[in-house]
């Protein structure tokens, strides 16, 4: 098996185990990818992304949420819309166009699949 590349000191292992990156749905491994990649590019700093990512489940804890992991990745989406608005990288109404537009899209014959292949953003 491939093994990706590890990840610069002080970021996040990829999710994994014996067999290799673990992640329940493709979306998963694609907001991992994304956060991991915005913060190489600069658009955070790994302290703001922890902050932000702890704020989001602090408040999904006291909104209900009873945190058995199955909605940790949504925390990240969460997270990563609120950090690239904070930024002004994008704003509320152009990720809710994007949203729209991803939900309108035909889904392809693998998009139900989780995969255990890692994904590379470059």
């Amino acid at each position: 098996m491939n093994t990706p590349p590890p990840l610069p000191a002080g970021l996040p292992a990829i999710p994994a185990d014996a067999d290799g990156p673990v992640f329940r749905e493709p979306w998963e491994a694609q907001i991992f990818a994304l956060v991991i990649r915005s913060h190489q590019r600069g658009a955070f700093s790994w302290h703001e992304w922890a902050e932000t990512l702890g704020a989001t489940i602090k408040a999904a804890q006291a909104a209900g949420d009873a945190d058995l992991g199955d909605t940790y990745y949504q925390h990240w989406v969460d997270s990563l819309e609120a950090l690239l608005i904070a930024k002004g990288l994008t704003d509320a109404e152009r990720l809710h166009a994007l949203e729209h537009e991803i939900a309108e899209r035909p889904t392809g014959r693998h998009t139900h699949v989780a995969r255990r292949t890692p994904v590379l953003v470059c």
